[in-house]
């Protein structure tokens, strides 16, 4: 049998490995192109709010599914009408460098790449309060790489486009607190029978400690898990402070205190930011809960791509 010349050979290689490099870089193209293009409008989130969320969604599907009328208990209310104390209480629990990142914490985000990579596979979680919104308004909490990456663009996108108070806002009357609760005032009234301008500390330490994993954490009958998360929360409540109103604060505008006009104070990183649990020990990081299941990695596309309806905000 012919042998072939040795540099014959080698062309034949080269240029198989080019064209797999080339079907690769047009797949990855591909994905990207397709992300993008179908990323949603943010730019009405700016004077309307949403009446319901991807999210949402996913639980309604999921209640039909089981044969159950789905359940939503939700009431929407102004950024002045949120309690301070479940402001701060939030931005400590989830995210304590809210206000100085544009959407993305690079630092949070380089440990999770460095820990998921050690480990083989997507272990820490290093998502914003806008990456969690992003998630929650228009995707799935699958771990799909193609999701992550829309949450990242539609992140930037919401911090380019609403001001950082808007965007707590709309986080804190959206998110998911419990089977069909959803929003502040819902929380506060299910699980102490006030409203959300009404919380204490405690309450709202415990309302924050839950974001986690709110479908088992109950505020109202806290584990002992839940306990160490508020314990934190609350040592830590004190260097964060929201503004007031959903235009950005002034040390003239009379509506502020003395110490919320006054910019947050430096933090230490291991003090302040950072996932909460990272600060318990492993004893007491350790959930006696079991963690509940990730739905499927499929995003259902009608979901992500439509505009979500809207009604048009209180006046302030």
């Amino acid at each position: 049998m012919r042998r072939l010349p040795r540099r014959h050979v080698r062309t034949v290689a080269l240029g198989t490995i080019g064209t797999a490099i080339a079907g690769v870089a047009a797949v990855v193209f591909g994905c990207l192109a397709y992300a993008y293009l179908t990323l949603p409008d943010v730019r009405p989130l700016a004077t309307v709010n949403p009446r319901t969320t991807a999210f949402m969604e996913i639980r309604y599907r999921e209640a039909r599914s089981k044969g159950e009328a789905p359940k939503q208990e939700q009431e929407w209310i102004p950024y002045k009408q949120i309690s301070p104390n479940l402001k701060r209480a939030v931005l400590v629990a989830e995210d304590a460098a809210f206000w100085s990142h544009d959407g993305l914490d690079y630092d949070e985000l380089k440990k999770a790449i460095e820990l998921d990579w050690q480990k083989g596979q997507m272990v820490r979680g290093a998502s914003t309060i806008t990456q969690q919104l992003a998630k929650n308004l228009y995707l799935s909490p699958s771990r799909n790489p193609l999701r992550k990456l829309r949450e990242l663009i539609i992140a930037r996108r919401l911090e380019a486009e609403l001001k950082k108070a808007r965007i707590l806002e709309i986080y804190l009357n959206v998110i998911e607190w419990g089977d069909g609760v959803y929003g502040a005032e819902a929380a506060a009234r299910t699980y102490f029978g006030t409203s959300a301008s009404s919380l204490d500390p405690t309450e709202a330490a415990l309302l924050a400690g839950a974001i986690v994993n709110p479908r088992l954490l109950n505020p109202a009958n806290p584990t002992k898990r839940l306990r160490n998360r508020q314990r934190l929360i609350l040592a830590r409540m004190n260097v964060v402070r929201p503004p007031t109103d959903i235009s950005p604060p002034t040390a003239d505008d009379p509506s502020l205190t003395a110490s919320d006009a006054e910019p947050a104070p430096d933090v230490e990183a291991d003090s302040a930011h950072g996932p909460i649990d990272e600060a318990l020990s492993d004893d007491q990081a350790k959930p006696e809960e079991s963690a509940e299941q990730e739905p499927a990695e499929e995003v259902p596309p009608p979901i992500e791509s439509r505009p979500l309806p809207v009604t048009t905000p209180e006046p302030r």
